[in-house]
């Protein structure tokens, strides 16, 4: 897959997921969570059955539901774009063989390695050897120019490439936060219709209170799960960000100062 067509799907991920996501919450919530044979002959769900608890938490679950597919979905997009953006091998010995080959004056093979490697990466190096070659054939500049020109082309690739890495990254840091909120209405929600059976006159609706705080309980543990698994792969789609981030830094300082020892 060619980086137009992952910037292409991402675009389309980023646009659909959210309505998407919605729709199919609400058809899950009413017709699996919400089927007839989840509950009992009094509307009651029946012991044991989880997905009639679930549907006790009542009209917020759906939006709750929504942020938790948008999140997984968000995740296997970034999961397969990330790896994409690191290239077919190992990215270590990219960039050691990178070093090597310009080390040994051998542009060509420096070049071949990243149209072999392919990913955001390989890329960026691309666009700075091509500077490089480029750069060795003009006898116009100062080498102190040249060496500018060669940087100022790799920083222009990484801000092409890096904002493709970091799409999406937004959301999944908004629902970590939205997800929470959601969930604790959803539990004041629960928690009014609790103290409303207990309200009622002479003795109260037991089937009132336990629907009450099932919807409490229910929203919360779907608000707290969808934000923590939100948190814990934002923090590591942002680890391996930083990480590509860093070897793209590297090979950029690495492919300047060769330039400039050896035009001297």
């Amino acid at each position: 897959m060619s980086n137009s067509q992952v910037k292409k799907s991402t675009n389309w991920v980023g646009l659909l997921t959210i309505p998407v996501s919605f729709v199919v919450s609400i058809l899950v919530y009413v017709y699996i969570f919400g089927a007839a044979d989840n509950f009992n002959a009094d509307h009651s769900p029946k012991a044991g059955n989880y997905f009639a608890t679930i549907h006790e938490g009542g009209v917020i679950v759906p939006i709750l539901m929504t942020l938790f597919l948008t999140v997984f979905t968000i995740v296997i997009e970034r999961l397969i774009t990330i790896s994409l953006a690191k290239g077919k091998g190992s990215l270590q010995n990219f960039l050691q063989n990178i070093k090597s080959n310009l080390s040994s004056g051998n542009v060509t093979a420096a070049i071949a390695s990243c149209d072999k490697q392919k990913g955001s990466v390989a890329n960026v190096v691309l666009a700075g050897l091509h500077k490089y070659a480029e750069m060795g054939k003009n006898t116009e500049l100062e080498t102190e120019q040249k060496t500018l020109a060669i940087s100022k082309e790799i920083e222009e690739a990484t801000s092409l490439e890096l904002p493709m890495l970091e799409k999406n990254l937004p959301v999944l840091a908004t629902i970590a936060s939205v997800a929470t909120l959601v969930g604790l209405l959803g539990t004041v929600l629960g928690m009014i219709k609790a103290f409303a059976a207990l309200a009622t006159s002479g003795t109260p609706d037991p089937g009132a209170l336990s629907a009450g705080i099932s919807e409490a309980l229910i929203n919360t543990a779907i608000g707290i799960g969808t934000s923590a698994i939100a948190i814990i792969f934002y923090n590591v789609f942002t680890g391996m960000i930083d990480k590509l981030t860093y070897g793209i830094d590297e090979m950029g300082f690495s492919i300047s100062q060769t330039f400039a020892s050896k035009n001297k």
